[in-house]
């Protein structure tokens, strides 16, 4: 797969609830940090979106996914709440930089505001 679609089946899985798809597309070492939290392996991520994740009923839009070369890709979008049929509140804004080997995303780092 190529990284950008990597990137973007990450998302997708998130927003799927899909948590076998995003154990598939994380090596076991990866590691998330972000504003509030680190994690430090994928089975502590993985838990955390299926059963602590405080709003669950979200969703990536994203501006911009761009790859430099085959083992880094930055992401920049939104995260939407879903308000209703056809509404969505905006939560915050992301720019999230991934680490990719062998085909697997093995380091995130995320901001947001």
């Amino acid at each position: 797969m190529d990284p950008v679609a990597l990137v973007r089946r990450y998302y997708d899985a998130l927003d799927d609830h899909d948590y076998e798809a995003l154990e598939s597309v994380l090596a076991p070492e990866f590691v998330q940090r972000r504003p509030d939290r680190t994690f430090e392996d994928r089975a502590s991520f993985v838990r955390f979106m299926r059963e602590e994740r405080p709003n669950p009923d979200t969703r990536h839009e994203l501006c911009s996914v761009v790859a430099n070369d085959e083992a880094a890709v930055a992401a920049r979008g939104r995260v939407l709440e879903a308000a209703g049929p056809g509404d969505a509140d905006e939560l915050f804004e992301f720019a999230d930089f991934f680490e990719l080997e062998e085909g697997r995303i093995v380091r995130l780092e995320t901001y947001s505001r």
